[in-house]
């Protein structure tokens, strides 16, 4: 471990010169950096995170790119640059895009009803109270659920995270039983009530599976072959998708979890092959540059490297807020993202604007319009915590020197 932390200071000794000229062509400042670095590494050192990679993109440049701890506890492997990481929920922003690809072609509105293409979301049922389970008493929903509504997480659904009886019954109906294909889960999920009227309130569900299998329904592609035809080879996504390639397998980060103030390697990992059920919820891994390269493209109003992927109009449409006060904190939703709507209400550094989403496994990213930024911390710790979030962003900003360059 001390050879470990001695090669580390070395390598930060000789590329002090080239960060230091990144970081002034992104506007960070060098002292803002060295408080982000410190906080990060004793995230590491009290092992609250086993790992961490941040990237910092501004003014068209990417300022700094810093990785620390160990991709696997047990082991002891020092983690790299380039390794593969799973999403999970940050898979959500990756589909609903490539879903409003096909708005674009104009095969839906916005408005339309679901079970105008999903019959089976016909009729659906309100629960009454949560703690009875999926035996509980359900009210008939008073309107249609909308493709909008499935969009901003105002239809009502469940993601089974809540610890009610019934959201522990219904994640083990959509993700403990097998399913073979996205349709099976999406058709189990149409059976389940929902958790309050549709429009009524804004509930983070697993909505974008539905998405995703709209997706399918309308390009007559599995999702997988959408996004790779679509999005991840013309971006040049090539480490991103839903099973890992065997010679790709060594580069997977571990997943680690935190119980009893205890951090360790978790028993249970996912599977990293073999994987049929191409969600909209959680699914895809990748890496911290494939990552910025699809958030590069957004910040970018849907154009990289001169080939379109969005117009600039649907991602102002998808990057607005859509839930009204129903989220509240200074936030709101828009179209797969979340959105500060009021920086002081939502107390933390930042720009009114800008959008973000996170993982269950300590992933997060925003984007930051107004500061022509890009943030990405990766991390692969459960179960989740908002305050490296909230972190995350404020010693980021700390860290923004002279006014972006649009």
């Amino acid at each position: 471990m001390r050879q470990f932390l001695v090669t580390i200071c070395v390598c930060l000794f000789i590329t002090l010169p080239v960060l230091s000229q990144s970081l002034t062509e992104a506007g960070l400042t060098a002292d803002g950096i060295q408080r982000l670095e410190a906080w990060l590494e004793g995230e590491v050192t009290e092992r609250r995170l086993p790992m961490a990679e941040i990237l910092l993109y501004r003014n068209g440049v990417v300022g700094y790119h810093h990785t620390t701890g160990l991709s696997d506890l047990s082991s002891e492997t020092p983690l790299r640059e380039n390794q593969l990481y799973h999403l999970m929920s940050m898979t959500k922003p990756i589909v609903t895009v490539a879903f409003m690809m096909l708005y674009e072609e104009g095969h839906f509105q916005l408005q339309d009803k679901v079970s105008t293409y999903l019959p089976d979301f016909a009729d659906l049922k309100v629960a009454r109270n949560a703690t009875d389970g999926l035996q509980v008493a359900t009210d008939p929903a008073t309107s249609d659920v909308t493709i909008q509504q499935v969009l901003s997480h105002t239809a009502g659904f469940s993601h089974g995270l809540q610890g009610t009886k019934l959201d522990n019954e219904i994640a083990a109906a959509l993700y403990y039983r097998p399913h073979a294909d996205i349709a099976s889960r999406v058709n189990t999920l149409a059976t389940l009530p929902l958790l309050a009227q549709p429009g009524e309130q804004w509930i983070y569900s697993t909505s974008p599976d539905i998405l995703a299998r709209l997706i399918e329904v309308f390009s007559g592609q599995t999702v997988i072959e959408f996004l790779e035809d679509r999005l991840f080879t013309p971006l040049g996504m090539d480490d991103t998708g839903y099973n890992i390639p065997t010679e790709s397998a060594d580069r997977l980060v571990a997943n680690h979890q935190m119980a009893d103030g205890d951090l360790t390697k978790a028993a249970m990992q996912l599977p990293s092959s073999g994987n049929k059920v191409f969600g909209g919820s959680f699914g895809l891994y990748s890496t911290a540059a494939d990552y910025l390269t699809f958030c590069r493209m957004l910040l970018n109003k849907g154009e990289l490297d001169g080939t379109r992927y969005l117009s600039p109009k649907t991602v102002e449409l998808m990057t607005m807020n859509h839930v009204g006060e129903l989220r509240g904190n200074g936030e709101g939703f828009g179209l797969g993202f979340g959105i500060i709507t009021d920086v002081s209400e939502n107390g933390v550094l930042g720009s009114e604007g800008q959008y973000f989403w996170n993982g269950a496994y300590s992933t997060f990213f925003f984007i930051d319009p107004a500061e022509n930024m890009i943030a990405i911390l990766m991390s692969q710790r459960s179960p989740y915590s908002g305050y490296h979030e909230k972190m995350f962003r404020q010693m980021t900003y700390q860290a923004l020197g002279e006014s972006a360059r649009k």
